[in-house]
């Protein structure tokens, strides 16, 4: 089951930077001049959860494998992208197909690097790109409106819908709000989804800061956090040059780094699993002694739909699913201990897969 999250932003803010330590390469050329990047770069990461490597030493797995996103390094926008500027189409298709969206957003002041507006200003940054997503939603909801007319005076219901909720799309966009803010009911979810609106899709702004702000933050890092809150978006601070610079040291000297640092972690495990979280995404396990695996499903999904991300014969002939939370497996040291501890459960269909269940999934081939 793919995620993609589409890493976005202005020209300079240290998106080839993020990209380059996010996939432990240097294959996004991060250069000082506006779209160094002009092919989007694609990458996969492992997305990081300490219970997996729990799991596999108490059931003796051979092999760990984590569960996975894909970012993708976006060429930077820049004001008058939705009327084509600065390759603006090009970018703009390439957001189309992401699931959610990673704001690269400058809070670093650095005399040597030049900003594409001559000022370090966030919050209007923000704006800037969300404004080009809001006109290019605007100009293509108009056109789809258009072309349904037709479909709807033939009594075509799905066109009828669609144009409901591009009308409501179209409504909160002219009233200067992304059509993220629209209220979708669950029956709409699925139309919804296939109209691909720019700014429907959920957005997490990365603060870039200085180094000696990694830990803490700084004023600009401290207003970004703020109109997050007010959108209801998520938020992480990050140094995107110390980040590469840990990607490329072994694991012991990355973790002296960080310690030097004052950070408890690296910011791109932080980042990455706000990434997750962004996209309702939970993960379950499977475990046994040739390994122990992570497997992405999204939050809500029943039992068999969790077993078909396997394989879809698991779905199609699902019977039952053998179940231990994360916690009750570790605390019998096992499947064995979990059972004799009452905890070992058997779920049917109806059954809504919870983050960190056990699973063992039996099913008629």
């Amino acid at each position: 089951m793919g995620f993609r999250m589409g890493i976005v932003g202005l020209p300079n803010v240290g998106k080839s930077t993020l990209f380059n330590a996010l996939t432990r390469t240097a294959a996004a050329q991060a250069a000082n001049f506006p779209f160094c990047t002009i092919e989007p770069n694609v990458g996969e990461v492992a997305v990081p959860d300490p219970r997996l490597e729990k799991l596999a030493a108490i059931a003796g797995s051979k092999t760990i494998i984590p569960t996975r996103m894909t970012f993708v390094d976006i060429a930077g926008l820049v004001k008058g992208a939705s009327k084509g500027e600065g390759l603006g189409n090009q970018f703009l298709a390439n957001i189309r197909e992401v699931d959610a969206i990673a704001h690269v957003l400058r809070c670093f002041e650095d005399g040597d690097i030049t900003h594409v507006e001559g000022r370090v200003d966030p919050v209007a940054d923000a704006e800037t790109i969300e404004t080009e997503l809001m006109i290019a939603d605007m100009e293509s909801i108009e056109k789809r409106l258009a072309g349904l007319a037709r479909k709807i005076k033939g009594g075509d219901k799905d066109a009828v819908d669609q144009e409901r909720l591009l009308k409501a799309a179209l409504a909160v966009l002219e009233a200067g709000r992304p059509a993220r803010t629209v209220p979708v009911s669950e029956d709409d979810r699925k139309q919804w989804a296939m109209l691909q609106l720019l700014t429907a899709k959920p957005v997490l702004y990365v603060c870039n800061v200085e180094e000696a702000a990694a830990a803490t933050g700084n004023s600009q890092s401290a207003r970004v956090a703020e109109m997050a809150r007010a959108q209801g978006a998520g938020m992480v601070v990050i140094s995107a040059r110390i980040e590469e610079e840990i990607s490329q040291l072994p694991e012991d000297e990355a973790e002296m780094f960080l310690t030097e640092m004052g950070l408890e972690e690296a910011g791109l495990d932080r980042l990455i699993r706000a990434g997750h979280d962004l996209l309702g995404l939970q993960t379950y396990f499977t475990v046994g002694p040739k390994e122990a695996r992570a497997w992405t499903i999204r939050k809500g999904t029943p039992a068999p739909q969790a077993a078909g991300v396997i394989h879809g014969d698991f779905e199609r002939g699902f019977i039952r699913a053998e179940t231990i939370a994360y916690d009750d497996y570790i605390a019998g040291n096992g499947e064995a201990g979990a059972r004799e501890a009452g905890k070992f459960r058997v779920e049917g269909k109806s059954y809504i897969v919870q983050d960190g269940d056990v699973l063992h999934f039996l099913f008629n081939a």
